[in-house]
């Protein structure tokens, strides 16, 4: 009976999580808000400087000006827009999905100070001279889209319109100015410009006096531009100047296909790891499957509840937590095999597994959010959505990986129905040794048992040594191919609807006066054609070349221009993330385990990281935030190997009880290494199989990131094996030298209970 109602309570609990993963996906979905790089839209860093005159700039005037743009994209009409203030005198806005880009540039860039001004520049009346909200936009005597306007003193306006009418004719035009700056500008130049250019709103002539407190506003205008006028005027003039000192734009066209080609990537890698799974761990991994679906589930709902954004770094770092969360299915499998293969009751063996692993999950997954939250704190918007993802994915894995799995498998294991079918486990009968030998975990045999690490890691030391000298020299020739991210300067990406070279994108950009020798084609049918320029591009040069290359190619192209100034401070902040990243993990690492290992630990983070950077070097790809992304993302993965075999390394050092010799070291870190291998090979192979998934099927924009995480997952799984663990025991050796042999008690684990209670 007992044994039926776990089996029942099994079933019971896959129908409830089918159900409601199936009634409540596709709402969950809907609610999912999308970054501009997945549906078009624009993003602006605004640096805020007083006007000539003006007031100063202060908390206040940044968070005035703040919700002046505010109220003029009320005026576009755009749904949830972010704007954000940075470091006190800047404004990050984002509006995703706004169709006419251009236009809300200039909508939002624009003074909108209002004056009325003779033909001589002479200013006769301004925007305090008009009521507050009063600006309409309507039609006027023939039909024509006018703006009209309440003035406070209308006698006032009488007295301005007399001194007009009194001019000789040509000259008793009232010229109403939109954002007139004293000493630049003036009505005869402005004549000589195309209508379109002009800041002139409007020049009637004024042949009588006019003492009305209402003004019509007539123009070449069209009902859209009197409605944005009337808006803006209505939001209020800007009390500052707002210069651009970066910028992004991303085409409608661009952010779907993104969309499509990495949802298509993620399905793929993310189903070869289930597959995976069922065929390597059998019944477990298909409990994994189980719970790795639900982790999916719990990431989409948390990040629709807390109003986040998904941007195209979010999904990798989803795609990308199925990889890693599936790592601590792993390592408790592992442990279970272990035990099943010392002849072990099964459910004696899921006891003692679950338990063993749960250590070396939890400081895997502390040091992998530290690197996260550092990303969080010093990345760019898009590399924000990456990191928030990633830690809700670390917190999402941790409980359905550690607790989920637990509790499915163990009502299986506990309902009897799993007894003797080491089978069921991926574990053949001939690998069981007999309970009457009592042979323990520690002492089993394993595929590995030829390779001696420790006597050959001086090799290693010295092919690590060539390869990172190599990387030196070559980083010294070559240089790093800084992105705009790092330089400054302006990026250009465009997408035809068929193939096209260098020599067309070279000779169009030639005829329309923006040449160019970097030119890269890209793409699966080398329709895509990334230009840069060390020039930082204005808002205006920006606008005209977007639809000069839309004419060209089709659709409209992604353009980022990042002013010196922030490329300098994306640098240094890149900096301080890897130097906080590595110098938070090395203390919890020295604090879990030893300095030594600690130690260790750096020198194999500093490893990956530069090996990551020569590759790029010699490859010439192109470094950006999302590179950084990807080195502190390796960071917090390579450091997940390294505390497993450090804590294999202690449970093994803690079984013998006495280590008087090198040799006896030696032999216990060759064991450790050994025991641990198989668990990294399978780690690091289902997160290569999402990350190749992204770098051949995923978005052009996410390319090098992906390419930069392959690296990385090398990089991180060889200097856990060949550097941290050898460099560890060089420092035991010297210590075992000065101090004599080592004594180990077993310990208490630092953290009180060993493992949640399921």
């Amino acid at each position: 009976m007992r044994k039926r109602g776990r089996i029942v309570a099994f079933l019971l609990l896959l129908v409830i999580f089918a159900s409601t993963i199936g009634t409540t996906t596709k709402p969950i979905l809907k609610d999912v808000k999308l970054g501009l790089d997945l549906q078009g839209g624009f993003e602006v860093l605004y640096e805020v400087s007083e006007l000539k005159g003006g007031t100063k700039i202060t908390e206040a005037v940044v968070s005035d000006t703040a919700d002046a743009l505010r109220n003029r994209i009320d005026v576009l009409g755009v749904s949830e827009p972010s704007i954000q203030i940075e470091s006190n005198n800047r404004i990050r806005v984002q509006l995703a999905g706004v169709e006419d880009q251009d236009s809300a540039r200039e909508l939002l860039s624009t003074q909108a100070d209002l004056t009325f001004r003779d033909v001589d520049d002479n200013l006769l009346l301004s925007g305090d001279d008009l009521k507050e909200g009063k600006a309409k936009a309507s039609f006027g005597e023939r039909n024509n889209p006018v703006v009209t306007l309440e003035m406070k003193d209308p006698n006032k306006f009488g007295e301005v319109t007399t001194q007009i009418k009194a001019k000789p004719p040509g000259q008793n035009l009232l010229v109403i100015w939109l954002d007139f700056v004293e000493g630049e500008d003036s009505y005869a130049a402005e004549m000589l410009k195309p209508e379109k250019d002009r800041k002139i709103v409007s020049a009637p002539s004024v042949t009588q006096t006019i003492a009305s407190s209402n003004v019509e506003i007539n123009g070449s205008f069209t009902t859209k531009e009197t409605k944005e006028l009337s808006g803006i005027l209505n939001a209020g003039a800007l009390p500052v100047h707002l210069e651009e000192v970066y910028s992004t734009s991303v085409g409608a066209q661009f952010g779907e296909q993104a969309l499509t080609k990495t949802i298509f990537a993620g399905i793929i890698g993310i189903a070869l790891i289930f597959v995976f799974m069922l065929v390597y761990y059998r019944l477990p991994g298909f409990v994994a499957v189980i719970t790795l679906s639900i982790y999916i589930y719990i990431i989409l709902l948390v990040f629709t509840k807390i109003n986040g954004v998904l941007t195209l770094p979010g999904i990798a770092a989803l795609m990308l937590g199925v990889g890693m969360a599936v790592d601590a299915n792993i390592l408790t499998y592992e442990r279970i095999r272990e035990e099943l293969r010392v002849g072990k009751s099964v459910k004696t063996a899921f006891t003692a597994g679950a338990k063993s692993a749960f250590t070396a999950i939890l400081d895997a997954n502390i040091t992998t959010i530290l690197a996260a939250v550092v990303l969080f704190i010093f990345g760019t918007s898009s590399v924000k959505g990456f990191a928030t993802v990633l830690i809700i994915s670390i917190l999402a894995s941790f409980l359905t990986a550690v607790w989920g799995s637990r509790l499915l498998l163990g009502l299986l294991v506990n309902s009897g129905m799993l007894d003797g079918k080491t089978g069921l486990f991926g574990i053949s009968k001939s690998r069981v040794h007999p309970a009457e030998e009592k042979v323990e975990t520690l002492e089993l045999t394993t595929k590995f048992d030829r390779f001696d690490f420790v006597g050959t890691r001086k090799k290693f030391y010295v092919i690590s040594a060539i390869l990172l000298t190599t990387g030196i020299i070559m980083l010294g020739i070559f240089k790093l191919n800084l992105g705009i991210d790092f330089s400054g300067g302006t990026r250009v990406e465009v997408m035809a609807s068929q193939s096209i070279t260098e020599g067309e994108v070279s000779d169009y950009l030639d005829k329309i006066g923006h040449p160019s020798t970097d030119i890269v084609i890209s793409g699966d049918t080398k329709n895509i054609g990334v230009v840069r320029y060390k020039e930082e591009f204005k808002q205006e040069e920006v606008s005209k070349l977007k639809a000069d290359l839309a004419t060209e190619f089709g659709a409209e192209p992604n353009i980022s221009t990042v002013s010196n100034t922030v490329g300098k401070e994306l640098a240094k902040n890149a900096m301080y993330a890897l130097l906080y990243a590595a110098l938070g993990i090395v203390i919890y690492v020295a604090f879990r385990f030893e300095w030594r290992m600690g130690v260790a630990s750096i020198i194999g983070l500093l490893h990956d990281a530069f090996f990551m950077v020569a590759v790029f070097s010699i490859l010439r790809l192109e470094v950006d935030v999302t590179f950084i992304a990807a080195v502190l993302t390796i960071v917090g993965y390579s450091i997940n190997d390294t505390i497993v075999t450090f804590d294999r390394i202690r449970e093994n050092i803690n079984h013998r009880k006495h280590i008087a010799t090198e040799e006896e070291l030696a032999e216990v870190v060759n064991k450790s290494l050994r025991q641990t291998l198989g668990r990294s090979v399978n780690t690091v192979l289902t997160v290569i199989l999402v990350v190749a998934a992204l770098t051949l099927l995923g978005a052009e924009s996410i390319k090098t990131f992906s390419i930069a995480l392959l690296i990385g997952l090398f990089a991180g799984t060889y200097s856990s094996i060949f550097i941290s663990a050898q460099i560890w025991f060089d420092l035991k050796k010297r210590e075992m030298k000065k101090k004599g042999a080592i004594k180990a008690d077993e310990q208490k684990k630092q953290w009180g209970s060993d493992e949640p209670v399921v």
